[in-house]
């Protein structure tokens, strides 16, 4: 299979597509709840990938109550992930290679994140990457977001590409969600969320990794 239109840019998600950073955070969030004497469902965390921080609360407020210390969790998650990212923050496998052949092809890209830009900046630097991103698209750029389309739109219009012509790359469900209602053509490489049915309506693609996404640009 093909792309249905070459594209002139491609913007990817951050964590679990770039990185594989959730299981650390996964990781994090489970210890940070035990510390608070609450169990956190495998579930409950799966079904916060790819939501900003505002959105985590309200989910996890359903789930724990309105009397929840969703801040002390915050807190306590942020540092036992800041913890294990220093030795454990490794790349997906086919990152560098895709970079290098969009750097080939002359093909601008961009971050669009539910991250805040000091994590993105962090992640980046720990790999020597942060000038192959010109352009970040991070929490606090946009109105809302994923699984609203504001964070592709904003990265596209930064880009200066019509949305319909960006390729997005995703691995979660609110990302996809976020991607394909920006109009652009979406795969889904999967991380700790399998594709479903809707994922498979939504995306041109669902690809086993980075290299197969780089397959799909041919020579």
């Amino acid at each position: 299979m093909t792309l249905p239109r070459p594209p002139h840019a491609v913007v990817f998600d951050m964590d679990g597509l770039i990185f594989d950073s959730e299981v650390l955070y996964r990781e994090a969030a489970t210890a940070a709840a035990a510390a608070l004497g609450q169990e956190l469902p495998a579930e409950l965390y799966l079904a916060t990938i790819g939501l900003n921080g505002p959105a985590t609360r309200e989910l996890l407020l359903g789930h724990f109550g309105p009397g929840f210390d969703f801040e002390a969790l915050w807190l306590a998650a942020t540092a036992n992930f800041r913890r294990l990212a220093a030795t454990q923050l490794c790349l997906k496998a086919g990152v560098v290679e895709l970079l290098d052949a969009l750097d080939a092809r002359g093909l601008p890209r961009a971050i669009a994140t539910s991250s805040r830009h000091e994590s993105v900046e962090h992640h980046l630097a720990l790999h020597g990457l942060a000038h192959r991103f010109p352009v970040v698209v991070a929490h606090g750029d946009y109105a809302r977001g994923k699984p609203s389309p504001d964070p592709f739109l904003t990265a596209a219009a930064k880009l200066g590409v019509a949305p319909e012509l960006c390729l997005a790359l995703e691995d979660s469900h609110n990302g996809v969600r976020a991607a394909a209602a920006a109009g652009m053509m979406t795969v889904m490489v999967p991380d700790l969320l399998a594709a479903n049915a809707e994922m498979e309506q939504l995306c041109i693609r669902i690809a086993a990794d980075l290299h197969e996404v780089r397959a799909l640009l041919g020579d």
